[in-house]
């Protein structure tokens, strides 16, 4: 019995194996909700069913050895199809339109449904190789049942604590599939298919994850694995998702940290008071105009994400008590590792999950007869495909109170559809069971149908929000939800109270999480197009924006701009206005940076300038000037945008602010030679010779350090004659 148990055994374990794997492959698409496990345990439950009928008729017609050998083969390629239609189905965009539910349902049938068929066949192989042997019925059976169900605790255990955390998912499908064609050739040992398919199966391996650029160009055209990420500068599979680190710029270096596709935090490297994302600026708003006569406030931050709302506490306050609870430990290495988290912060991490950690803490409190009491406690936690229900329950909101200083406020975050906030309006209403005063600040979107940021704030006593907010950042766009908005968003929600026993948090995020998913598949779209147009392929770059920007609105400025600069390469002056026009207008619809929007008008005001339109041309540089000063006073390291606001001035003839601008830009970066070229023909057109020269010298001597000798010498003759233009300078 020991081959037929040993066998059950083994192929449990791939298919428990297999299914945490393949959800967590299914995670980086659609997130790891309701939806998808439940989609997961059906699928491989239904396969192993339909496996077993499919094997008793198999080994009835066929030696049951023989059987089994081939099964584990066409099992071992499974393992490669599921890699492969894995890639393959995220692509397809008539998936991405249907509801949510049904998505994630045809998705998983099909990358997990014919690997969970193959190895269902294998139990009733295996009893047949057992039955042969002549031994009793009841006990034959009981071993084999005892058997497959050890293995298949034996494949979670491995996967869940070791597999996964250490190789990470890929590489388990991989290990899987090598592992099955082993058993098949230990089955069938002079089969020669199966050795013809090892050295494929080999091969393919090589391709879908060997580290060498050839390996990955062709296993990228074989659909073996994703196509690489040139801005992803950090990457970790956990037990908790898959973590990443992606630069967004270079100057300044912008980074957001994602969690599987839901982007936790965005920071700009080296400077930490600098926050980027609206909902962490209101946060900021809200802690001063709150924090008032508190020089070192007692503060917990429930979810990590890269640490920027942290680091930017511990800067504002440094003798403050900034505590974090983050249930995986992979999200504080990344921020180690590619934020410039100091591994000797001040900032208290604790690595456990949220819930048992303020249980913990009231326990205690209660049991020594004082309860630790927080200024501040913020929640960014409910912002995913996959919310955990139980930080958004009465039971846990009853719990915060209980920590929270009588003049403390409890601010939450969390994403929703502004026409369909069936989400929110079960969390206000929940919060508001414990917490008398209740307030929604929510970001300026445009369109309803896009997923919106809400912060919730709960206090003891009543504040003013809009005050807090406009005192501390002019430029942050929100909005306070009134008193009738907040009824409706609680009847619109059925006035459903959120407790431990009741929280169908997925049903009612639905419409977030289908808009999240088409999203992400538009952000795929932009990327493809970005490769396309970097090919010089134009027409199929133009319509790969077109299709971003009509999936997600809010990648239209940067969609039609990108269109709009493909058609100044190419001399299409009309078409190029006609873009930029367009992208002006999608930023009144549904926003954007600042800074892309003044790169529009900057674009737009030149290409004018060109067409013989100055009227039109000064216009355009001015609204340009305007917002590159808006991305300024929140970035003001911004280099890019300081050399673009000299340029636009001096297009305009403002050669003094454009020479502001210019050293601005100069000082932040000191190793580029452009900026010391632009300052010193700024500070010319002013006749400003004294300073035009020693910018000069720091160019030539800049130059000479590089090695550019030619460019040395012709800077020395432009220095001659900045010297000759001083000394005929009338006094």
């Amino acid at each position: 019995m020991l081959v037929p148990n040993t066998t059950a055994f083994f192929a449990f374990a791939c298919i428990l194996v297999l299914e945490l794997a393949a959800s967590r492959l299914i995670a980086r698409e659609l997130g790891s909700s309701l939806y998808t496990w439940t989609s997961v345990l059906a699928v491989v439950l239904a396969g192993v069913s339909a496996g077993s009928y499919l094997g008793g008729r198999i080994v009835d017609r066929h030696d049951a050895r023989r059987a089994l050998a081939v099964l584990f083969g066409l099992a071992s390629g499974a393992c490669v199809g599921m890699i492969v239609v894995d890639n393959v189905v995220g692509d397809w965009a008539w998936l991405w339109r249907l509801d949510w539910p049904i998505h994630v349902f045809i998705h998983v049938v099909l990358v997990l449904l014919v690997p969970s068929i193959l190895l269902g066949t294998v139990g009733p192989a295996t009893s047949k190789i057992a039955f042969d042997q002549g031994r009793a019925a009841g006990r034959t059976i009981g071993d084999l049942y005892a058997w497959s169900a050890a293995g298949g605790v034996a494949g979670i255990l491995l996967a869940g604590f070791y597999l996964i955390p250490t190789f990470g998912t890929a590489t388990i499908v991989w290990g899987i599939g090598a592992a099955l064609l082993a058993m098949a050739i230990l089955y069938w040992t002079s089969c020669w298919v199966m050795y013809l398919w090892a050295m494929i199966l080999g091969a393919l391996m090589t391709m879908g994850m060997a580290p060498a650029d050839w390996a990955q160009d062709a296993g990228t055209a074989a659909m073996l694995r994703r196509p690489v990420d040139p801005n992803l500068v950090y990457e970790d599979e956990t037990p908790y998702g898959r973590v990443g680190v992606r630069q967004t710029s270079k100057r300044p270096d912008r980074r957001v940290f994602v969690l599987d596709q839901t982007v936790g935090s965005e920071t700009i490297l080296g400077d930490e008071t600098n926050l980027q994302q609206f909902h962490t600026r209101a946060f900021a708003a809200l802690t001063h105009g709150l924090c008032q006569g508190k020089s070192a406030p007692s503060m917990m931050l429930i979810g990590a994400g890269g640490y920027a709302f942290a680091r930017y506490l511990q800067a504002v306050w440094p003798n403050s008590c900034v505590e974090v609870v983050e249930i995986d430990p992979g999200v504080t290495a990344a921020a180690a590792a590619a934020f410039g988290l100091d591994q000797k912060s001040p900032i208290l991490t604790i690595h456990r999950d949220a819930r048992f950690h303020v249980e913990q803490l009231v326990r205690e409190g209660s049991e020594k007869g004082t309860l630790p009491r927080y200024d501040f406690i913020y929640q960014d936690i409910l912002d995913g495909c996959a919310v955990p229900f139980q930080l958004a329950t009465q039971e846990f909101h009853g719990r915060i109170a209980r920590l929270l200083a009588e003049d403390g406020a409890y601010l939450i975050r969390l994403i929703d559809t502004s026409d369909n906030s069936r989400f929110l309006g079960a969390v206000v209403n929940t919060i508001r069971q414990t917490f008398p005063h209740i307030y929604i600040i929510s970001s300026e979107i445009t369109s309803s149908s896009l997923r919106s940021t809400f912060v919730v704030v709960a206090t003891m006593r009543p504040i003013g929000p809009s005050g807090l907010l406009a005192g501390h950042n002019r430029h942050l766009k929100s909005r306070l939800l009134d008193q009738a908005d907040v009824d409706r968003l609680t009847e619109q929600a059925g006035n459903v109270i959120l407790t431990d026993d009741f929280a169908p948090v997925e049903q009612m995020l639905t419409p977030a999480v289908r808009q999240g998913a088409t999203e992400i598949f538009a952000y795929r779209w932009f990327r493809e197009a970005g490769l396309l147009q970097a090919k010089h392929e134009h027409e199929q770059s133009i319509a790969a924006y077109r299709q971003a920007a009509s999936l997600n609105p809010s990648l239209a400025l940067d969609a039609y701009k990108e269109i709009g600069l493909m058609h100044v390469a190419q001399n299409q002056s009309e078409q190029a206005v006609a873009a930029f026009e367009d992208a002006i207008k999608a930023h009144a619809e549904t926003g954007g940076r600042p800074a892309t929007l003044g790169e529009v008008h900057m674009r737009l005001g030149t290409l004018l300038d060109g067409m013989d339109r100055p009227a039109e041309s000064k216009k355009h540089f001015a609204e340009a000037a305007q917002w590159f000063r808006i991305e300024l006073d929140e970035n003001p390291r911004f280099i890019v945008v300081w050399d673009w606001l000299g340029e636009v001035r001096a297009m305009t003839g403002d050669f003094k602010p454009a020479s502001d601008a210019f050293a601005k830009a100069l000082a932040l970066e000191p190793a580029n030679p452009e900026h010391y070229r632009k300052l010193a023909r700024a500070l010319e057109r002013q006749n400003r010779y004294d300073e035009a020269i020693p910018v000069v010298k720091k160019h030539i001597h800049l130059m000479q350090e590089q090695g550019n000798r030619d460019m040395a010498n012709q800077l020395r003759t432009y220095l001659d004659l900045l010297e000759y233009n001083r000394v005929k300078q009338p006094r």
